[in-house]
């Protein structure tokens, strides 16, 4: 029997995770089930948990992937040790976020509305969300210890806690954008510039 590739199993996987985003983003989290997931792969359920035991594995890999972009977008950012002002990269990441939500194969934003929720009532859930969210404020912290470097933040400030606002403008500009509608990284933006000018 020929050995499987590793670029089969990346691709196998890929499919998985795909089949499964539409599903949620068809059905929502609570209605989506393995089943679904299954029938909309095209594959065995053998195939599918050989990969994934659970919906929960399957939300997290879902996570991993936007998430994951997000954090690679940081370490461009964050490449050198130059400081770095907190608008402009709340403005590249919101853009990112952009970009991620147009992809073909439906808006991943709205699964991690979803996700939120269902972190609140569902254990697994909270610990896979609560693990990217804090990776990603710990990207924010080190954005606020390179602004505190050339005065753009109070050095006094702990960056620990201007990562936690930081962060929070990010969830702000998703629903904010999937429910008003009229929300862009430009005008989100150009309110964070009047705040740090204030």
């Amino acid at each position: 029997m020929p050995k499987v590739t590793e670029e089969h199993r990346v691709a196998r996987r890929a499919q998985i995770v795909a089949a499964a985003r539409s599903c949620v983003l068809e059905q929502g989290f609570h209605k989506a089930t393995m089943a679904d997931v299954i029938a909309a792969s095209g594959l065995s359920a053998g195939a599918v948990y050989g990969y994934f035991k659970s919906k929960e594995e399957i939300v997290a890999a879902i996570a991993e992937e936007a998430l994951s972009n997000v954090d690679e977008l940081f370490e461009t950012v964050l490449v050198t040790d130059e400081p770095v002002h907190p608008v402009m990269v709340m403005e590249r990441v919101l853009n990112h976020i952009i970009t991620i939500a147009e992809r073909p194969g439906g808006d991943v934003t709205r699964i991690g509305v979803q996700a939120w929720s269902e972190a609140l009532r569902n254990p697994a859930v909270m610990e896979i969300a609560g693990g990217k969210y804090r990776m990603l404020r710990t990207r924010f912290a080190e954005v606020a210890r390179r602004a505190q470097a050339d005065g753009t933040i109070d050095a006094g400030v702990d960056p620990e806690h201007v990562a936690q606002v930081l962060f929070g403008f990010v969830p702000g500009f998703i629903l904010q954008r999937l429910i008003i509608g009229d929300v862009t990284p430009e005008s989100y933006t150009a309110g964070l510039r009047a705040l740090f000018k204030s």
